[in-house]
């Protein structure tokens, strides 16, 4: 009897009936020196947590968005298996894929009421939009959008098309087509781009997010320290491919994702380039890697160095320290340049000269991070491009989180002078005033033995 009581109140647990909750952790600029990998949710408790952000992005950040910008109603459309980017973001945690076609409706029917959460689809959404088509009643889908939208008579009906963002970009010719001939030519004329409405949705973080985000740093980050120590790396013996492949199968074991199969290189004395692939990791060589995370359907994107000590080392040498040093005072200066609503571009060229003033030989290139990588909103540089373009004239929001990507450029004495580029990569949190960045970053090589 007792046997079967215990392993009731084993499936009730593992079923989720205790529901947890991801760590919270403040924002911190200071990163641990031993990030200890923190607990990660069963899948049940993640979809807790992932609807119950939905739901509050979809109450608060949706009505600002659309009466900021003069928008009464927004219509989405995705396909099956092809969503629409913002469509994507939009599903509750048990629909992993838009259905048949589903077609998503805001409408701001204006005098301070609640904005109206619209589904013209067969299925709905976990209650978070109304189902507002009846096939029996309606055959067409097409017809019945374009009664709903008759029905409310919107000023401008903005749908996801746009010439320099791929997140804004969503709806397809086709259905644009056939979304277009639907509509009486009154309506036509009223379909703008909603490319301001996807940007800001995408790339607006709200409080419940950064709550957990640096909970989810810090799993990064455990993880890059357990990949940059003796019990994966064992010098003149592990190559920079066992370590990437290191990565993806302890993710996998932990259950979390990736957006990006990480990179492991060397950074050796004598060589100009990185060296990658079947490369064997040696005592004196600086290590570089490029990794990142999915989780709770946030994303990081992290640089990290690392140092393999010779015999007799204690200590990396003082040129490749200070080389780390000239990477994060050309952090300094980018943090130094974030003012809100300015372009990408002019954080840029602010950022640039704050760190040529100050004697460094940057390059820039951060970007928005989130719900995706490289995500929606104002690049800042590319690395091939440090002089500004289209996607760095989108202008700097407030709540938004980003990747502090950069490098810096220095001789290394100890190598005979050779110029060696250090990589960094933070991830931070603008609130509209400063930016801080969410679990710390690195300011001291991490050193092998």
């Amino acid at each position: 009897m007792f046997r079967r009581m215990l392993l009731a109140l084993t499936a009730v647990t593992a079923c989720g009936a205790f529901a947890a909750e991801p760590p919270v952790l403040p924002l911190n600029d200071a990163e641990q020196a031993e990030p200890v990998l923190l607990p990660i949710l069963p899948l049940r408790d993640r979809a807790k947590v992932e609807n119950d952000i939905l739901a509050d992005r979809l109450d608060t950040i949706i009505p600002a968005l659309m009466r900021s910008q003069g928008i009464d109603m927004w219509v989405l459309v995705a396909r099956e298996y092809f969503e629409d980017p913002v469509v994507a973001t939009m599903l509750n945690a048990e629909s992993l894929h838009a259905r048949r076609r589903t077609i998503l409706v805001f409408f701001d029917p204006g005098a301070g009421k609640p904005i109206e959460r619209l589904t013209v689809s067969r299925y709905g959404l976990g209650g978070l939009f109304q189902p507002s088509w009846n096939p029996d009643k309606q055959p067409d889908q097409w017809k019945a959008l374009a009664d709903l939208i008759q029905a409310r008579d919107p000023r401008h009906i903005a749908v996801d098309t746009s010439q320099v963002s791929a997140f804004a970009d969503g709806m397809t010719v086709s259905q644009y087509d056939d979304m277009r001939a639907a509509l009486p030519q009154t309506y036509r004329d009223r379909l703008v781009s909603g490319e301001g409405l996807a940007v800001g949705w995408l790339e607006t973080r709200t409080p419940k997010e950064m709550a957990i985000y640096p909970g989810i740093e810090r799993i990064a980050h455990a993880l890059i320290a357990e990949a940059f120590s003796r019990r994966v790396i064992t010098p003149g013996k592990t190559t920079t491919d066992d370590v990437e492949w290191w990565y993806r199968q302890r993710m996998s074991d932990l259950g979390l994702d990736t957006w990006f199969h990480p990179s492991v290189a060397v950074l050796r004395q004598g060589e100009k380039d990185m060296l990658e692939g079947d490369t064997v990791i040696q005592p004196g060589d600086l290590l570089w890697t490029d990794f990142g995370i999915t989780y709770l359907r946030l994303n990081t994107d992290t640089q990290h160095l690392a140092y393999v000590l010779k015999p007799g080392e204690t200590d990396a040498p003082a040129g490749l320290r200070a080389g780390l040093k000239a990477a994060n005072g050309v952090q300094d200066a980018l943090l130094a340049s974030f003012k809100l609503d300015s372009t990408g571009n002019e954080v840029l060229a602010a950022a640039r000269a704050k760190a040529i003033a100050a004697g460094l030989t940057p390059s820039i290139y951060s970007h928005p991070l989130g719900y995706h990588g490289h995500a929606a909103g104002p690049a800042i540089g590319f690395w091939d491009n440090q002089k500004g373009e289209e996607h760095g004239l989108f202008r700097v929001h407030a709540n938004t989180a980003w990747s502090i990507e950069l490098a810096a450029t220095k001789a290394v004495p100890e190598w005979g002078g050779q110029e060696v580029t250090f990589r960094a990569e933070e991830n931070a949190f603008f609130d509209g005033k400063t930016v801080h960045f969410i679990d710390g970053r690195e300011t001291e090589l991490r050193l092998i033995k």
